[in-house]
């Protein structure tokens, strides 16, 4: 089982939280509730790039985290500017940007994170037993949205 990882001290409380093995369908569930919580907060404008970047950490965890077990994280940013995604593992192992070739079936993962969202990066735990794959998307940046704080989420599903 994973250890608990202290919230990003700059961001609001963690909204949505969760702790379980991934499946192949898990990303397309996560996918779903990120939409909800970015629909409620008025930051749609950020929806279809911070789902890709989910989808990718996610498929990271099922690829390459023995036990597919990890915890995922999603922040509001301070003054609802954007949101933070985080999952974080038990696995030592940090992901690594890799182009691959032409004919490559994968290894593009972070690559696409990079080009879609506005920050991201990878904390690795001090005792050396995980890390955290995170990522930013701000609707000011993607020339969309307001900078004013938008109205609570609905209800968790």
């Amino acid at each position: 089982m994973n250890h608990v990882i202290a919230p990003w001290t700059e961001a609001e409380e963690p909204v949505y939280r969760s702790d379980f093995a991934m499946g192949e369908h898990s990303a397309r569930h996560l996918r779903r509730i990120l939409r909800l919580y970015l629909k409620g907060w008025g930051l749609m404008c950020v929806a279809d790039a911070a789902e890709l970047a989910f989808t990718e950490l996610i498929a990271n965890v099922v690829r390459h985290v023995p036990g597919r077990r990890c915890q995922t994280f999603i922040f509001r940013l301070p003054g609802g500017v954007g949101v933070r995604v985080e999952v974080a593992d038990g696995c030592p192992e940090v992901p690594r940007v890799v182009e691959g070739g032409v004919l490559d079936e994968g290894g593009r993962g972070l690559v696409l994170v990079d080009a879609v969202t506005d920050k991201w990066g990878v904390e690795v735990r001090r005792d050396g037993g995980g890390k955290t794959v995170w990522f930013e998307c701000l609707a000011a940046a993607s020339g969309v949205g307001s900078a004013t704080p938008p109205a609570r989420p609905a209800p968790r599903p």
